[in-house]
């Protein structure tokens, strides 16, 4: 994929009263006793590298021992407000391991390392600055896909759960080549199916670094899923085949699986189930989807030049005049649903190429 389809950085975007006032509805915004900022002021880092030793781009953040007792306390209260009820009576049990800082991408998070010293079980969580395109991202993941999302915000900071999986680079290169060739065609099933959410949800940036696969073992196969795990590049660039996770180099091995394993009538109906699932699910939720879209209407999460040219090329993709009249990336999406649940009630999901 050609790298001028994308910004070289995506501006951060603030959060506008339309939407805290949608986070605050939804239970979303819940006050914590720690921010971003907070956590910049570390002292000293080294690098993380994995098992093969790759500098992860990763760095270990250290803190004087004063800072760091009262941060890691601090921490494992929104441990508590993400996953529990906010109950403190716990804490004595939980250890923060490690916070990580990363150097790469746009939201520069911490990844926080939780541990319960009762039985050595842990997991992670991330801190980041809160970004209304970010929060956007989480939302319609939570409500369009097949996950449900836990996240908090709070002011200029944004607390986001870690969503387990392998990162796509990693499967391709490690798993992938071990798979039979009826998981090799399931994953491809899974990957057309993504790739169609992504580009009706205007998800962008999908890189094989930016989903997991997730392997589930059922009681006579696994069962692999794709899952997003960036949402960064919501509704912000212009070119419409950044939406399209096809189009990126770093998937051009499970698309060659892709083509090598499905025939053409096949990714047409994972595309119609696919089309049809969003539907429903748009459907299902209708007035926290409707409430969604209204934010956007009415926020600014990109500019003018991107909205006209995307505008532009889903006119021409769908020939649905509701694109061609939309001033904002809140008015496209608002068409996109719309388009999605007409074609869905007329039974014409091939409408879409």
């Amino acid at each position: 994929m050609n790298k001028k389809l994308m910004s070289k950085k995506k501006p951060s975007f603030k959060i506008s009263k339309t939407l805290d006032s949608y986070l605050n509805n939804y239970k979303r915004k819940i006050e914590i006793p720690i921010f971003y900022e907070d956590l910049k002021r570390f002292s000293g880092s080294v690098s993380v590298f994995n098992e093969k030793n790759v500098d992860t781009l990763w760095v270990r953040a250290f803190y004087s021992d004063f800072e760091r007792k009262e941060i890691d306390l601090n921490l494992k209260k929104v441990y508590n407000l993400l996953h529990s009820d906010g109950n403190e009576d716990n804490i004595k049990f939980l250890n923060v391991d490690a916070i990580d800082y990363c150097t790469f991408g746009n939201s520069k998070p911490f990844r926080i390392k939780i541990r319960n010293i009762l039985n050595d079980n842990f997991t992670y969580f991330y801190v980041k600055k809160a970004d209304a395109s970010r929060i956007y991202g989480l939302e319609l993941e939570h409500v369009l896909s097949p996950y449900n999302l836990n996240f908090l915000v709070f002011q200029n900071t944004l607390i986001e759960e870690h969503i387990t999986g392998v990162p796509g680079d990693e499967f391709y290169e490690n798993f992938l080549p071990k798979c039979s060739d009826m998981e090799k065609a399931q994953i491809a099933k899974e990957f057309v199916k993504f790739n169609e959410r992504c580009m009706i949800r205007l998800l962008g940036d999908m890189r094989s670094y930016n989903y997991v696969v997730i392997p589930t073992h059922d009681f006579d196969k696994v069962v692999y899923k794709i899952r997003a795990i960036d949402f960064d590049q919501q509704c912000f660039e212009g070119n419409l085949q950044v939406y399209r996770p096809q189009f990126f180099k770093e998937n051009n091995e499970i698309m060659n699986i892709v083509k090598e394993k499905l025939e053409s009538n096949s990714v047409k109906q994972y595309k119609i189930e696919e089309r049809s699932i969003l539907a429903k699910r748009i459907l299902s939720s209708l007035d926290r989807s409707e409430e969604l879209i209204k934010c956007m209407i009415a926020d600014k999460i990109s500019e003018k030049n991107k909205i006209k040219l995307l505008a532009r090329q889903i006119y021409e993709l769908t020939s649905d005049n509701n694109f061609k009249k939309a001033g904002g990336m809140g008015e496209i999406m608002k068409a996109s649903f719309d388009y999605i649940l007409r074609n869905y009630e007329n039974h014409e999901m091939l409408s879409i190429d």
